[in-house]
């Protein structure tokens, strides 16, 4: 998958909204900028969503990815929920040096998608993040691995900060839309634009310093 030239952005062949969820620290917001812009940069925790618009190149066509990066935190969830509408890819963030963070992918964020998502079809990305702290790993591989395939998921482990895996993570999530009739008829041109209509919200005084 090749990220598309700033000529002729305005022109794709589908669009698709992927939604990253998770903990909060587990490294979604990282993620969402190694991929979008190349870069790591350690990042403050998401206060309620942030999105950010990528194209590429993937099975032939050019796409415009819609990424919405959701805050982790308990008191943001009733912002996030309405999000998950429309999604035709959801990618599950934990830590792997952090067992709460797996822990809960089962507890809170898989419950989430069943109650909130509105594609049945809806294409699920499993991602350990950090790898790059091996020393300090609590959850295994194989953990990972078996969790994908209890949920239907797709799986890989990778670290925003070195970017082992970012870009295959997105391109294999992509490329699996790609393959599913129902959800490329969704993301064709003129079909849901109304995703865009949706404004991250913006947080009182008093969570602007939230961590």
């Amino acid at each position: 998958m090749e990220s598309s030239s700033s000529s002729n952005q305005t022109e794709f062949d589908y669009l698709f909204k992927l939604l990253m969820i998770g903990d909060s620290g587990v490294g979604k917001s990282s993620l969402l900028l190694s991929f979008t812009s190349d870069s790591f940069e350690e990042l403050s925790p998401t206060i309620g969503v942030d999105f950010k618009v990528k194209y590429v190149n993937a099975g032939g066509k050019k796409l415009k990815l819609a990424i919405w990066d959701t805050a982790g935190q308990e008191r943001f969830r009733t912002l996030t929920s309405s999000y998950y509408r429309g999604a035709q890819g959801v990618i599950l963030v934990y830590d792997v040096t952090r067992r709460d963070t797996f822990t809960n992918l089962s507890e809170v964020w898989a419950k989430e998608i069943e109650l909130y998502s509105t594609n049945q079809d809806c294409i699920k990305m499993l991602v350990g993040n950090k790898v790059d702290k091996e020393s300090e790993r609590v959850v295994t591989k194989k953990e990972g691995i078996n969790f994908a395939r209890e949920y239907g998921c797709l799986f890989i482990e990778c670290s925003a900060k070195t970017r082992i895996n970012v870009q295959q993570c997105f391109e294999e999530l992509v490329l699996k839309i790609l393959d599913t009739p129902s959800l490329l008829a969704e993301g064709s041109k003129g079909v849901k634009k109304n995703i865009f209509k949706q404004k991250p919200p913006q947080p009182d005084a008093s969570t602007s310093s939230c961590c």
